[in-house]
């Protein structure tokens, strides 16, 4: 199942990151003169974002804004646009030239004026992927950032090779981070759930096989099963009778399990600390 939603991932992102913006003379060049341009303009095919910068008129509305603010479509915008993960942000965020001194300030916009990684790209209204990411990790707490990263990688956004790029882009205070990433992760949250037992239990195992149950997303300590729930994959009566079956297939081989929310997860990492503290703690107090 996750292959066949990483290729239709990567043919998706492809589409976005690929969404060109052009100018009077792109669309002189392709025949559109004047009165075509009027005419596109009139029945929405074509879309001004600003001055000279023309997108199709079924470009991503994030992205005809971010062309509107001056720049191109980056960070946690450009990443939750294609299916990564991100904590939620305030404002949408643009990558600006650097040199670029006649922006006027446009409330709700978030500009990152940094130089790209890589050349920049012509004639595109969205960031390099690794210009988005290094620009999350920036913006994000750390756990959050490790998760976005653990979910650009494990998406095929961007090759493991290109970690070290990312990270020489950042300051040095990002560098620890690093040692965290682990693109085994299958969503998100469970990062997010990974890191916060690191200081709870003596050893944390990602995407276990277990017999006659299947992988499961964590195992701590060889007992207890920690299982990170998202609507997108556990909603439904069939996904919610097949969470069922492998519950009881659980019990029945002695495990412990525990369903977590990605929305505790995400904002309420102290009831999964204390969740995880009660069941230790009772299994101590049998043991």
């Amino acid at each position: 199942m996750w292959e066949s939603e990483r290729r239709a991932f990567r043919e998706r992102a492809g589409r976005i990151i690929a969404t060109p913006v052009w100018g009077a003379s792109d669309l002189r060049a392709a025949g559109m003169g004047g009165t075509e341009r009027t005419a596109a303009l009139s029945n929405g095919s074509v879309i001004r974002a600003r001055r000279d910068r023309y997108l199709a008129g079924d470009a991503a509305p994030e992205l005809i804004a971010a062309v509107a603010a001056g720049g191109v479509l980056t960070c946690v915008s450009a990443l939750r646009l294609l299916g990564v993960f991100v904590l939620d942000e305030p404002g949408l965020h643009v990558r600006v030239d650097p040199h670029s001194t006649r922006l006027p300030p446009a409330p709700g916009i978030v500009r990152h004026w940094l130089p790209p990684i890589d050349a920049p790209q012509r004639h595109g209204a969205c960031a390099d992927p690794m210009d988005m990411v290094a620009h999350a990790v920036r913006c994000q707490p750390p756990r959050a950032a490790i998760a976005t990263l653990d979910s650009a990688l494990h998406l095929g956004l961007i090759p493991e090779s290109d970690v070290p790029r990312v990270f020489a882009a950042l300051p040095r205070r990002y560098r620890p981070l690093r040692m965290l990433i682990d693109p085994r992760a299958e969503s998100g949250p469970e990062t997010l759930a990974r890191l916060l037992l690191r200081g709870l239990s003596r050893r944390v195992e990602i995407q276990v096989r277990i017999d006659g149950v299947g992988r499961v997303d964590l195992l701590v300590d060889g007992w207890l099963v920690i299982e990170c729930d998202s609507e997108a994959h556990h909603s439904g009566p069939r996904a919610y009778r097949t969470d069922r079956s492998r519950d009881l297939a659980l019990a029945e081989r002695g495990y412990a399990m525990l369903r977590l929310s990605a929305t505790d997860l995400m904002w309420h990492p102290e009831r999964v600390i204390a969740a995880v503290r009660g069941l230790m703690a009772t299994r101590r107090r049998r043991g």
